[in-house]
């Protein structure tokens, strides 16, 4: 079932995509990066998060839903950590943006 709903998933997305306009697939950035930053700078990003949520035993999801809900305090640090450290590095990065 689970390549049955990998490939729903993107099947999906293409149609969702077509059925919005965005036929060429092309990356979405900013003026002051190219394609070929842009996609590195998501496949590094994606390491550290999955490295994190590897080290940490959970995803974020786990931490603020189930943690959060029990009122965890680890996991109310770990989501205060997790939205203050993304505000800071968009800070840092939004001159590759504007």
């Amino acid at each position: 079932w689970i390549i049955f709903v990998t490939i729903g998933s993107l099947l999906g997305g293409f149609v969702s995509g077509t059925i919005n306009g965005r036929t060429n697939f092309e990356t979405n950035k900013g003026p002051q990066i190219t394609t070929k930053q842009r996609w590195m700078f998501a496949f590094i990003g994606g390491f550290f998060f999955t490295y994190g949520a590897r080290l940490a035993r959970g995803c974020t999801s786990g931490q603020a839903l189930s943690g959060g809900a029990t009122l965890s305090a680890g996991s109310w640090a770990v989501m205060l950590s997790i939205f203050g450290g993304a505000y800071i590095l968009a800070y840092a990065a939004r001159k590759l943006w504007n």
